[in-house]
């Protein structure tokens, strides 16, 4: 079963750093995008940062100039390096997928990563 595997939450202090990676588990014909969603208590999941296939990156407007996203393709893996963090970046990351298996795929899959809490204290 193909999984999304999530590391790097934690708990920093407000202006602190932290690094996110997510890893696809299995190879795939094509990545279309990779990406990061957080979600606070409360409040409705959001796009944090995505990163395409063609190297087009979109940004949440709360965290640009904070955080960088990338992408290693030859390792399926996604990063958020996150820093200047601030009280209401406390969330779950969710890391997020969406690409097709095999060249001879109908639909695109989307896959989600199971959450990493991030919690930043003052």
């Amino acid at each position: 079963q193909v999984q999304l595997v999530e590391s790097g939450g934690g708990e920093v202090q407000a202006g602190g750093a932290l690094t996110l990676s997510c890893t696809l588990s299995e190879t795939v014909f094509m990545i279309v995008a990779m990406g990061w969603y957080r979600q606070a208590p409360g409040k409705q999941r959001e796009l944090v940062a995505q990163i395409n296939n063609g190297g087009g990156i979109n940004y949440a407007d709360s965290v640009k100039g904070r955080f960088t996203i990338s992408r290693v393709n030859a390792m399926n893996t996604a990063y958020l390096r996150m820093s200047n963090l601030n009280a209401e970046d406390t969330a779950v990351y969710y890391c997020n997928t969406r690409g097709y298996a095999s060249v001879h795929s109908r639909e695109a899959f989307d896959y989600w990563g199971q959450g990493t809490q991030v919690t930043v204290s003052s």
